[in-house]
C-alpha cells in the first residue's frame, strides 16, 4: 500500500487552530488529477497543495492546489503556507533567516519571500497575474434566466437589504487574476456579520462568472482596515477562514473604489472571525495614476498578499489507485 506524508499547517495566524488550515503532500509527481482530487476530497480542507519537482531546476518546487471539489490556478493560503514550510525545511530549527521560495503555479510563477524573526515567520508573495475587472459573465447560467452581479441580485444572494450594500457604481463586481472572485462591498462593517451565501443564488451567479466565491468586504477608509468574508460553495467551501488570492484580487476593486493612492498601498484585512477562525492578512498595492502608467491592470504595477503560519500536523495518507487501474 503506497503512502504519501503530509503535514497540516494554519495560515493566515500565529496561533494553532485559528486561520486557513492547509493540507501540504510532499513527493507528489506521480498523482494524477483523480488521485489529488480524492486526497483533497479525503481531507476536507479548504485547499491542499500538491508539492512536486520544478520543471525549471532553478525553482522551488512545483505545486498543484485543489479544493473538495476542483483545481484551481492560483491560491493565497496554500501558496504562503507551503512556502513557509519549504522554507523552514531547509533552515536551521531556531536560527532567524530571509529566503525567497519560488513556487510553478499554474496561473504562473509565484515568488515568496519568506523570514524568521525572533522565532516569528512571515511571508509575502507577489501574485502572478495583475488583478482585472471582468465585465460581464463568462459563461451562460443553468438557469432560465441570465443572472448579472448587480445590487439587487447581490443584496438578494447575501440575504441583506440593497441599501446594505454601498451606494458606490462599483460596490458589486467581478475581478479575474488567476481565478475570478465577485466582491460586494457593505456600507456598515456590522452588516457582514449578517451575511449568508444564500442558495442556490450563489452557486448560480458564481458559475455565471466562472468565480470560485462571493467575497464581501467592508473597507474603513480612514484606517485602511478591511473586514471581510469570501463564500464559495460552488467550490465545496461554505465558507473561506482567508482567502489570499481573493485578497489579491482585491486590488482591483479597490482600484475601482477609488481607494488606491499614487505609490505603496497598505491594508490591513480580518477575514474569518465570524466563523471562529480568525485570520489576519496584508494587501499592499504599487500604484501609478499617472499617463504612463501601463494600461493593463488600470495603474496597478503589483500586488502582494502577506501573513504568518503555524504547524498543526504530519502524518501518512494512503494513495489511491491510479486511474488507469480503477477504470480496469
Amino acid at each position: 500500500m503506497q503512502t504519501l506524508n503530509f503535514h497540516t499547517v494554519d495560515v493566515f495566524t500565529s496561533q494553532p487552530f485559528t486561520g486557513n488550515p492547509l493540507s501540504i503532500v510532499l513527493e507528489a509527481d506521480k498523482l494524477d488529477d483523480r488521485q489529488m482530487q480524492t486526497m483533497a476530497r479525503e481531507f476536507n480542507l479548504p485547499e491542499t497543495i500538491f508539492v512536486q519537482t520544478p520543471d525549471n531546476g532553478k525553482h522551488t518546487a512545483k505545486v498543484r492546489i485543489f479544493t473538495p471539489a476542483a483545481e484551481i490556478p492560483f491560491a493565497g493560503h496554500p501558496t504562503i503556507g507551503c512556502a513557509i514550510f519549504l522554507a523552514e525545511q531547509q533552515q536551521d530549527d531556531k536560527a532567524d533567516f530571509k529566503t525567497t521560495i519560488t513556487l510553478e503555479e499554474q496561473a504562473g510563477l509565484v515568488p515568496v519571500e519568506v523570514s524568521r524573526t525572533n522565532g516569528h515567520v512571515h511571508a509575502q508573495l507577489s501574485a502572478p497575474v495583475i488583478p482585472e475587472p471582468v465585465g460581464k459573465p463568462a459563461s451562460k447560467v443553468t438557469t432560465d434566466t441570465n443572472i448579472n452581479l448587480d445590487k439587487a441580485t447581490a443584496a438578494k444572494t447575501l440575504g441583506i437589504n440593497e441599501d446594505q450594500i454601498s451606494s458606490s457604481d462599483t460596490a458589486t463586481m467581478a475581478h479575474a487574476g488567476g481565478p475570478t472572485f465577485l466582491f460586494i462591498a457593505l456600507n456598515n462593517k456590522a452588516v457582514l456579520s449578517k451575511v449568508r451565501a444564500l442558495e442556490p443564488m450563489a452557486t448560480q451567479l458564481s458559475h455565471a462568472y466562472g468565480a470560485t466565491g462571493i467575497y464581501v468586504y467592508h473597507l474603513d477608509a480612514k484606517s485602511n482596515v478591511v473586514n471581510a468574508r469570501m463564500f464559495a460553495p460552488a467550490a465545496g467551501i461554505p465558507e473561506d477562514p482567508a482567502t489570499g488570492s481573493a485578497t489579491a484580487l482585491l486590488a482591483s476593486q479597490l482600484n475601482c473604489e477609488s481607494q488606491l493612492v499614487n505609490g505603496n498601498n497598505t491594508f490591513t484585512l480580518m477575514q474569518g472571525y465570524d466563523m471562529g477562525r480568525p485570520s489576519d492578512l496584508q494587501l499592499d498595492v504599487q500604484f501609478d495614476a499617472s499617463d504612463n502608467a501601463p494600461a493593463k491592470g488600470n495603474g496597478i504595477l503589483s500586488v502582494k498578499v502577506a501573513g504568518s503560519s503555524v504547524p498543526v500536523s504530519s502524518g501518512q495518507m494512503r494513495v489511491p489507485e491510479p486511474k488507469s487501474q480503477t477504470s480496469a
